[in-house]
């Protein structure tokens, strides 16, 4: 795992499906909590939980295509950190596996995929990752 994050300004190479009028955000590391974080707009409240995949789920590793790297300024060998959103409720804590967000950390540019939701499910328990 690589240095955290502290406060980072986003730049999405599209808009986020569902936040398609938000286009400033920044990245802010979780006093305390190695590995999550919280997205926010900047022109709205709109904030949301990511976790770094790394951390919280180690096996997930969802294929990222050769457009979106070469999006983000990344080529086959360099390798984006993965941020997947929670969602939490009284007595559970979900991920979305199925729309990843992957991050250039260098500098501040990433997309959010969409991926088959067959092989990724859009709640899956934290607990069991």
């Amino acid at each position: 795992m690589d240095t955290p994050v502290a406060s980072l300004p986003l730049t999405f190479t599209a808009p986020m499906p569902g936040f398609e009028e938000l286009h400033d955000f920044t990245l802010r590391s979780v006093e305390g909590a190695t590995g999550l974080y919280a997205l926010e707009a900047g022109s709205t409240p709109v904030r949301l939980f990511l976790a770094d995949a790394a951390v919280f789920a180690p096996s997930y590793a969802p294929p990222v295509p050769a457009a979106s790297l070469d999006a983000l300024g990344l080529d086959e060998r360099e390798a984006p950190q993965v941020l997947i959103v929670l969602n939490h409720a009284p007595g559970s804590t979900t991920v979305n596996l199925m729309a990843p967000i992957v991050l250039n950390r260098f500098t501040g540019r990433c997309t959010q995929l969409v991926l088959d939701g067959r092989d990724y499910p859009l709640r899956a328990e934290l607990h069991s990752l």
